[in-house]
């Protein structure tokens, strides 16, 4: 242990020193992209890459105007690059308000500053609910810490003078002064990761999941079909390189989603840029869609249902008490409770209460533990005050009580039993029973909003699981007060021994009383292999296993730092009631995406389809790139964003790419068969490539704004503007920059034919969607 003044600490010249040295707390690099990242993500893509190579061969056979494409890839770029800066400028000065701190010692004046300025000797002070910053041996007090994050043990162990503090692990219970000795990338956590939030596993939503399959499958198929229309354009039909060029590239641009992935993503940077301005702090942006779909929110009652603030209702004195020759209770009771640490709100409660001097000094104390649930005072004269849930204490006695405590429990409220031993337990759990001489009784105001609160839930259909270490009585009053559904089901979990009980009990019951922290992950994991999508909300360190387990985390910055460090989301403000707003935000992600997505898909299948059939019936493939530059500007990009952005509260339902395949399909299909069609009989007819390509442009323009406008339904201002906006690009395009779009005039005889072909498009287009939507709800 390096030469520290174990009471004044370090002094400032030291830690200046030591910092100039190098030896200050560094933490493992952030998490978050740095500006250089987050512009090479944008930039070198795969599709980028393609696009890339698609420009420089139009520049070789000098076909420059068919790279019209090239702006709308430099925009989409930039549009990712400023997006996700301004969000990581909004996230960066969020984050500092809920950035990790530590007490430290210095100059034998006590102050907290950011971990990450601790410097190796510091004198720092630990409590319950820190995280450990650094490795530190203990100097003073006695603390029992979890060592999950960094052991995988989820056993509390006490450390006590001299013993090592592993740098991730977190203070349960009890508090004491330690000198750091392994501090910044030599610490043992660094090796893992020192954030406790690094130590969840990421995991992709299913709406990523399902882009990034279909652009790995698209991004495989170009390859293959691109060689192939080339060589069969070019060898086979006999066309000059230029013309096979710029066939091959129209065929594969068509097929390129880009547009669609880029979507999804600046549409998950926004809304994390406007949860970040509510002081919701997102750690994984992913987890913006997991909220959106889950269906089963787990809850504790203090701080969730409950303000996270409680008062002492009523203090009963018991039989024992009153026949015996006892000190004043309230004195009696003011000496255990200020022995001891305030590591907890029920204990900040208790000492307020019994606000009285301690007359007595205690030889050893025992804080409070989620395992055996009591604290306790030994005293001189070997007496052990104590107090805790009264099953613990009272042991074979409590039967004895338990009628008396559940009438406190049906008011909702918490009972604490107060009592003396002639032994001093050390932590551990108890042998005999403890002689009771007073039930304390602990109330919690219910949440204003907490009914309003859970009243949406129940109307959205997710159901409330309420899982909490108090008496599940007492739980299920107070759920019942908030509102929530079918709170009258608890059971207590103490009660259920084997895994398989409690799996059964995690899809019967909704009010879960006297839970351990292990059993708290075990019901989450409950619930999910269930196949629920699971969230779960937690403010303390025995939340931490919990939440790691959890589909998505959610932690109240007021909370301890172990959850929030643990947590996917931090509700800086520790506003359970702006819950509904952040899941409307996932949703208006979700379905707007899913939405949308459907008018990128239409160009993608298409494209396919039609490459694979110029492949088959050996003809040039009808289009320019920069035809479809048109099409994909004003039928599916511009609008696409716009609606993208549009507010959404409707429930997710069903499978992300089955949803977008099958609204896509009638319009794709419907593509592919008129041009297909179109294609072989004016091939027959001799009609320039040109005409012809200028003819199934606009056969693909209307069939593309029938679609936006079945999209856009139903109707309102923005979506009618939209539909107005683009119907304008389009002919203004046309009219305007008819040789930058390849649009060339066109005889009478194949003019009046396209308009009959445009017209017929629509009845063909609707009557596709019946079929479509016939075929899917018969076999799907």
């Amino acid at each position: 242990m390096s030469d520290t003044d174990t009471i004044k600490g370090l002094t400032q010249e030291q830690v200046d020193k030591l910092t100039a040295d190098g030896l200050f707390n560094e933490t493992v690099k952030s998490q978050s992209k740095s500006v250089c990242q987050i512009v090479a993500g944008n930039v070198f893509t795969y599709f980028n890459l393609i696009f890339a190579i698609f420009a420089c061969l139009l520049i070789l056979v000098r076909s420059y105007i068919n790279m019209t494409f090239l702006p709308i890839i430099v925009i989409n770029t930039l549009i990712g690059i400023i997006q996700e800066l301004r969000t990581k400028r909004v996230l960066d000065r969020l984050t500092l308000l809920n950035a990790p701190k530590t007490k430290v010692i210095r100059d034998g004046k006590e102050s907290e500053v950011d971990s990450q300025t601790l410097v190796k000797g510091d004198l720092c002070r630990f409590k319950s609910g820190n995280q450990i910053c650094a490795d530190a041996v203990v100097v003073d007090g006695i603390v029992r810490v979890n060592e999950s994050l960094v052991t995988g043990e989820s056993d509390e162990i006490t450390k006590k003078k001299g013993d090592m503090l592993l740098s991730g692990s977190f203070v349960v219970s009890g508090e004491c002064l330690a000198v750091l000795e392994n501090v910044g990338l030599s610490s043992y956590a660094s090796k893992i990761t020192l954030e406790a939030k690094a130590s969840r596993k990421k995991q992709q939503t299913e709406m990523m999941r399902s882009l990034d399959k279909l652009v790995k499958v698209i991004g495989i198929a170009i390859i293959p079909i691109g060689i192939l229309m080339f060589c069969r354009t070019f060898f086979a039909l006999g066309n000059t390189l230029q013309q096979s060029v710029v066939s091959m590239i129209a065929a594969l641009v068509g097929m390129i989603p880009e547009g669609l992935y880029l979507l999804a993503s600046i549409a998950l940077v926004v809304s994390v840029m406007r949860l970040a301005k509510k002081d919701v702090l997102v750690h994984e942006m992913a987890c913006v869609e997991t909220l959106a779909r889950v269906n089963i929110l787990c809850v504790d009652k203090t701080g969730t249902i409950t303000e996270n603030k409680m008062s002492v209702a009523q203090v009963e004195p018991l039989e024992y008490y009153e026949q015996g020759e006892f000190p004043a209770l309230h004195e009696m009771i003011g000496n255990l409770v200020n022995n001891l640490n305030t590591d907890n709100i029920t204990m900040e409660t208790l000492q307020q209460y019994f606000d009285s001097e301690k007359t007595r000094q205690a030889e050893s104390v025992c804080s409070f533990s989620s395992e055996t649930k009591y604290s306790s005072a030994t005293f001189s004269s070997g007496d052990t005050y104590i107090i805790g849930a009264p099953e613990k204490l009272l042991l074979n006695e409590y039967s004895v009580y338990e009628s008396h405590i559940e009438s406190y429990a049906r008011k909702g409220l918490r009972v604490m039993a107060f009592g003396i031993l002639d032994y001093n337990p050390e932590g551990k759990k108890l042998t005999s029973p403890a002689k009771p001489l007073a039930l304390i009784a602990i109330g919690n105001a219910i949440r204003e909003d907490a009914k309003e609160t859970f009243k949406y839930f129940a109307d959205q259909e997710v159901e409330i699981k309420v899982i909490s270490g108090d008496n599940p009585v007492t739980v299920s009053s107070v759920a019942h007060d908030a509102g929530i559904i079918n709170a009258d089901k608890f059971i207590d979990a103490s009660s259920l021994q084997t895994d398989e009980e409690l799996e059964a009990a995690a899809l019967k019951y909704t009010v879960f009383g006297r839970v351990q922290p292990e059993q708290k992950r075990r019901i989450i994991q409950a619930l999910k292999d269930n196949g629920d999508v699971v969230a779960m909300t937690g403010d303390g360190v025995n939340d931490v296993l919990a939440l790691k387990s959890a589909d998505c985390s959610i932690a109240f910055g007021s909370g301890s730092e172990a959850a929030c460090n643990a947590a996917q989301i931090v509700l800086v403000n520790s506003d359970f009631s702006c819950m509904p707003s952040v899941v409307l935000e996932g949703r208006r992600v979700v379905n707007n995406i899913q939405r949308t997505a459907s008018l990128f898909l239409v160009k993608n299948i298409f494209s396919m389809l039609l490459a694979l059939f110029t492949l088959i019936v050996g003809h040039r493939y009808p289009l320019y790139p920069t035809q479809l530059s048109l099409l994909g500007a004003f039928t599916i990009g511009a609008p696409g964003f716009f609606l993208a952005m549009q507010r959404n509260r409707s429930r997710i339902k069903g499978r992300f790419l089955v949803n977008v395949a099958i609204k896509a399909l009638p319009a794709a299909l419907t593509d592919f068969l008129l041009v297909a069609i179109f294609t072989v009989y004016n091939n027959f007819s001799g009609i320039p490539h040109e005409q012809l390509s200028t003819s199934v442009t606009f056969i693909l323009l209307t069939v593309g704004m029938a679609e936006l406008y079945r999209v856009c339904r139903p109707f309102d201002l923005f979506r009618a503007v939209v539909c107005v906006l683009m119907g304008a690009g389009i002919v203004g395009g046309i009219l305007l920059f008819p040789g930058l779009f390849a649009i060339s005039s066109m005889p009478l005889p194949l003019f009046v034919m396209t308009f009959i072909w445009m017209a017929g498009a629509i009845p063909v287009f609707y009557g596709m969607c019946k079929l479509i939507g016939k075929l899917f709800n018969r076999f799907l």
